[in-house]
């Protein structure tokens, strides 16, 4: 089953890179970018299609993985290198992370879970908090 996870998002990538984001630029109701974290263990580029929500001049992603047990693996890579790039349809930037705790925190769950409800019950499915990152342009 990993292989054909692995598989699919690459084809995604690959056809969102292609497209300019015409194709799989949005899945689900979600508008989604495409995220390239440097591994913190291998030091290599990994890119995955996360979806994102246009808040506080910049793009909020949710690192819910589904609702498993774990943050996804991109997570882990960006709190160790928070300078990367990602793609938003044609356009590739870079991009800093930042985590966000506490009540900003809380107030943006809120705006994301009203917005897709399907985050709660990812909520509901795990015991972990589930993070949220603000992604805004470096210089």
């Amino acid at each position: 089953m990993k292989f054909f996870v692995k598989l699919f998002m690459a084809l995604h990538v690959s056809m969102y890179r292609l497209s300019g984001g015409r194709m799989g630029g949005n899945m689900n109701g979600f508008k989604v970018l495409i995220l390239s974290t440097v591994g913190r263990k291998s030091g290599q580029v990994h890119s995955n299609p996360v979806g994102y929500f246009e808040r506080e001049g910049g793009y909020l992603v949710v690192a819910s993985n589904g609702g498993q047990a774990n943050h996804p693996a991109w997570y882990f890579n960006l709190k160790a290198n928070p300078v990367f790039k990602i793609q938003v349809m044609d356009q590739v930037m870079t991009v800093k992370a930042e985590i966000i705790t506490g009540e900003r925190r809380a107030a943006l769950w809120k705006s994301v879970v009203e917005a897709a409800p399907a985050f709660a019950k990812y909520e509901q499915s795990t015991t972990r908090e589930i993070p949220l990152v603000l992604l805004r342009k470096s210089a």
